[in-house]
C-alpha cells in the first residue's frame, strides 16, 4: 500500500486530504510543520509528500531544499499547495503545484501518476555527484544553489 505523508498547518484541509487519499486506498501519514514532516518522512520513507508552501516553523519550500539534501529521501516526489500565489519554483524542488482549493479530480489523479512513476525502493540511487557518506548523511548545501 502506497503511503502519503500530508503537511499542512491547517487541521481541516490535512482531514479532508487525508480522507480523499484514504478513500482511494493510500496509507497516510500527518504532520503540521516541516520540521516535524522531515522526521516523520526519515522514519517512514514515504511514497509522495504533499505540503503546503506556507507554514511555521520550517515552511513547504524549506522542506524541499531539505528533502535534497539527504539522498534517502531525495527520490520522493512532492506536490506543493498553496492559497497564494506560486512560488519561484526552483528547479528539482517539487513535482507537482496546486492552488487552494485543491480540484480534488486533478489531485488525484497527479497523486496517482507520481506514484506510478516513483522507481521502486530498491532501484533508488542518490542523484547527485557529491555523494554522501551514507544514504542518510546530507549532501552538500551548495548542489541546491
Amino acid at each position: 500500500m502506497p503511503t502519503i505523508l500530508l503537511v499542512d498547518n491547517d487541521p481541516d484541509i490535512l482531514a479532508a486530504l487525508s480522507v480523499a487519499l484514504e478513500w482511494r486506498g493510500y496509507r497516510v501519514f500527518l504532520s503540521q510543520d516541516g520540521k516535524t514532516a522531515l522526521e516523520k518522512a526519515g522514519r517512514t520513507m514515504p511514497d509522495l509528500i504533499v505540503t503546503d508552501c506556507s507554514m511555521p516553523v520550517m515552511d513547504g519550500i524549506e522542506l524541499c531544499r531539505h528533502l535534497k539534501l539527504y539522498p534517502a529521501l531525495t527520490a520522493i516526489p512532492v506536490i506543493m499547495v498553496s492559497a497564494q500565489t506560486q512560488p519561484h519554483r526552483i528547479p528539482a524542488l517539487w513535482n507537482a503545484f496546486f492552488f487552494k482549493p485543491i480540484d480534488l479530480d486533478a489531485f488525484e489523479s497527479s497523486v496517482g501518476l507520481l506514484i506510478l512513476s516513483r522507481p521502486t525502493r530498491e532501484t533508488l540511487r542518490p542523484v547527485c555527484s557529491d555523494r554522501a557518506m551514507s544514504r542518510w548523511h546530507p549532501v552538500s548545501s551548495a548542489l541546491l544553489s
